[in-house]
């Protein structure tokens, strides 16, 4: 695994992995930034990972869905740099004739089992999650 940065001009910069394809980066505190903060990036890399063990997951027990949306929030602490996330928090929504307990399962294994970038983070971020089936918050009984 490989990627490369090529600087732009002020923190914005570009990211290439070995397959070609790309990431804007920039710092968010400056004036109309050209992409992502790399922290952000930290919160979609959560979304992405777990969005891909969800789904396969789901295929494996032919569980189909019509939609898969997945919101995360990362607290950070207020100490100077490195200000790590302390908490994570993703609210996964699925959409369909589906099973809630099914979605759960799938949302509790991906981010307690699978999710290499979760799991990763949790070394100094404690990591939760909550799913929404439906419009309806699912609890666990």
């Amino acid at each position: 695994m490989n990627v490369k940065l090529t600087h732009k001009a002020g923190y914005h910069a570009t990211m290439e992995n070995d397959r070609g394809h790309q990431v804007a980066i920039d710092n968010k505190a400056v004036d109309n930034p050209q992409g992502a903060s790399p922290m952000e990036l930290l919160l979609m890399g959560v979304a992405g990972c777990s969005s891909i063990d969800i789904i396969s997951i789901l295929n494996k027990q032919k569980v189909p869905f019509d939609s898969l949306e997945i919101d995360v929030d990362g607290e950070r602490d207020d100490k100077p740099a490195p200000s790590l996330f302390t908490k994570i928090h993703a609210t996964v929504r699925v959409s369909g004739d589906v099973k809630p307990e099914k979605i759960y399962r799938a949302a509790h294994l991906s981010f307690t089992k699978y999710c290499s970038v979760s799991l990763t983070l949790a070394a100094t971020a404690e990591i939760s999650f909550s799913v929404i089936v439906n419009d309806i918050h699912y609890v666990k009984a």
